[in-house]
């Protein structure tokens, strides 16, 4: 299998060779549509965020995407505000894309929910956390509630992880040992060290994405977001992490791997929504609204190591 996607990538640049078409003009591989954070509720403005504009953004970024023909579009995290109960209104509008949609849940999809394990299937997905395949990628969709306060019962061992993991936090004088944060749990952990080897064993190029971010650290983090990135790190093909959260947006680079959180949504009355195209050389956002364009070249190997 290795081998295959070796001599598929050798191909593709002979053949750019011949027709004298240089690597920034290869064809792109997937289009896929970015959402952050449209967090709707049927409530006033508060501050920048317009809670009821999220519908109306909902609808045109899905016929922009629409327009696009992505592939399939991401949603990581904060459907609504104020748990499932606005989540009808939103996810009507989301059905309206054309191509499937693979979410992640942000901590408000947890608010006023009695059971934080199941929650998931009000959403449409097909766990917590999971990873979609596409040709030579892997898109792994870490679950950064799975250890916290809202999305877990008193007594149980996810919560005393997660009452553990805050007090260690506070210790060290950590700003992210906040209630809105979460983290990711050891058998979460296990299961993404698995995911991890098995694509880059496949070599295959790797996008992980999460609701709270890993870095920069600005205390919005999530929990263990330091072992997280130990762990990432370990992986060349790890092309960048994708994070929600922090509604306005932020990069940094850790270890070489390009670390993006999207803008979110909800936040002012300029939209805020892309889409991510992916080369074999690199992955480009293209913003829409408030949304930050980037294009972000995957590292050689010894760039990587510095």
């Amino acid at each position: 299998m290795r081998h295959s996607h070796l001599l598929r990538f050798i191909l593709l640049l002979v053949f750019a060779n011949v027709l004298g078409v240089t690597a920034q003009e290869l064809p792109c591989q997937f289009r896929i549509g970015l959402i952050a954070d449209p967090q709707y509720a049927d409530l006033e403005d508060r501050g920048e965020r317009r809670y009821r504009q999220s519908l109306q953004k909902i609808e045109e970024s899905v016929h922009e995407l629409n327009n696009q023909a992505v592939d399939f579009t991401f949603v990581l995290g904060d459907l609504v505000d104020q748990g499932i109960n606005d989540l009808p209104r939103i996810a009507e509008r989301l059905a309206k894309l054309d191509s499937p949609t693979f979410k992640l849940l942000g901590n408000h999809d947890y608010v006023h929910t009695e059971d934080g394990k199941n929650l998931y299937k009000a959403f449409d997905m097909p766990a917590s956390y999971y990873s979609v395949n596409k040709g030579d990628w892997v898109f792994i969709l870490l679950n950064t509630n799975e250890v916290s306060q809202y999305a877990t019962k008193v007594d149980t061992y996810e919560r005393i992880y997660w009452q553990r993991q805050q007090d260690s936090l506070k210790r060290q004088g950590r700003t992210n040992a906040a209630l809105w944060n979460g983290g990711v749990g050891p058998q979460q952990f296990a299961w993404l060290k698995g995911q991890l080897d098995e694509a880059q064993n496949a070599n295959k190029h790797i996008l992980v994405l999460t609701h709270h971010p890993l870095f920069p650290e600005n205390g919005l983090e999530a929990l263990n977001n330091r072992e997280l990135l130990e762990l990432i790190a370990q992986f060349p093909n790890v092309r960048a992490v994708l994070s929600g959260h922090h509604h306005a947006g932020n990069f940094g680079v850790y270890k070489g791997i390009p670390m993006v959180t999207l803008e979110g949504m909800v936040e002012g009355r300029d939209n805020a929504f892309g889409v991510l195209n992916c080369f074999i050389d690199r992955i480009e956002i293209h913003g829409k609204g408030r949304l930050t364009s980037r294009v972000l070249w995957f590292p050689r190997k010894a760039d990587r190591k510095k």
